[in-house]
């Protein structure tokens, strides 16, 4: 007999976690990686330029884009909130603006993506009661995010590139985006053969069986998700406006899907060093100076960085209701 989809949710989440390695280990080998790709960037560059340029960044433009990327969060959590009603949690949309900004704080201190989803899952699965539909909704939040951002990058890279990145750089992103889209496409055929695999496999496909089943019930999130990447563009669009440079949006459509990728990768503290040097080099590629490039990816970290400290106002002074967990509570 076939088990539904909330049945894989509670299977696999039941399932006793692998070990892993201890949290403050890896926060310390992670944000040292970060510092230290930025005092090699400063090293071998020369920190003065990019410094120089920094200082020319007009505040009513810094200002903008702060304003634009807390207006991208805010519309992330209605995406949440869309995805958490598939799973039968109906949750005011304050409470979870509160969980998602906590959310957002937790990442400026954990490496990658991962931490502020398990924070804010794990508050809105205690508040409930509901620990394995809050699990899966935060996970296909997160993985509905990253197919529209492949798919976004391969997008852009179609239609602005016009010679300004060489194939080498277009042919993989389009590749990755042509290969999330037949994945997505294929997403129920997927959850029913998946149970078949190993436990690891089981585990991971179960916890979004809702959604994989359904793939367009996802279709919301993913269109919420696009606007939210063009909007992160935008945003360093205005930072290039405030430093006084010419460069046209389309280049920004183009580059920071691209960058952004590389950043969501868990290397370091919330994409320190990695988005600067991707910034580098692809800008370098359309003829933008080292300085300039350089100056762009720690203003969008600046920006970025305020966002989430916006976060600790929701981290400390939300409590979560002092229940007993059960299995799957401790599980998770």
């Amino acid at each position: 007999m076939n088990d539904s989809p909330a049945t894989e949710v509670h299977r696999a989440i039941a399932e006793p976690p692998s070990r892993r390695p201890h949290p403050y280990f890896s926060f310390l080998v992670k944000a040292g990686i970060g510092i230290a790709i930025i005092a090699f960037l400063i090293w071998h560059f020369d920190a003065r330029p990019a410094l120089d340029v920094l200082a020319h960044e007009r505040p009513g433009f810094f200002a903008a884009t702060f304003a634009l990327y807390v207006a991208g969060q805010v519309m992330s959590t209605y995406r949440w909130r869309l995805l958490a009603g598939i799973v039968g949690l109906k949750v005011r949309f304050r409470e979870l603006l509160a969980y998602y900004f906590v959310g957002m704080f937790t990442n400026l201190f954990v490496p990658g993506l991962v931490g502020g989803d398990a924070a804010r899952a794990f508050y809105l699965g205690r508040r409930h009661h509901r620990m394995p539909e809050a699990i899966a909704c935060t996970v296909a939040d997160r993985g509905y995010g990253l197919v529209a951002l492949f798919w976004f990058a391969a997008a852009t890279a179609i239609l602005f590139n016009d010679g300004v990145l060489p194939s080498s750089v277009i042919a993989p992103i389009v590749g990755v985006g042509s290969v999330v889209l037949a994945g997505y496409l294929a997403s129920p055929l997927i959850a029913r053969f998946a149970r078949f695999g190993p436990r690891l496999l089981r585990r991971a496909v179960g916890a979004v069986a809702p959604y994989l089943h359904n793939p367009s019930w996802g279709l919301p999130a993913i269109g919420l998700s696009v606007i939210l990447q063009a909007s992160l563009a935008v945003c360093q669009y205005l930072l290039a406006l405030g430093l006084g440079l010419k460069m046209p949006l389309g280049l920004f459509m183009l580059v920071v899907p691209v960058a952004n990728v590389f950043a969501s990768l868990p290397i370091t503290l919330n994409g320190l060093g990695v988005r600067e040097t991707t910034y580098l080099m692809l800008f370098g590629m359309a003829g933008v100076s080292r300085a300039d490039a350089i100056a762009l990816g720690l203003l969008w970290f600046l920006a970025t960085m305020l966002g989430g400290l916006l976060g600790a106002i929701p981290f400390a002074t939300l409590r979560l209701p002092a229940i007993k967990p059960g299995k799957a509570e401790i599980a998770a």
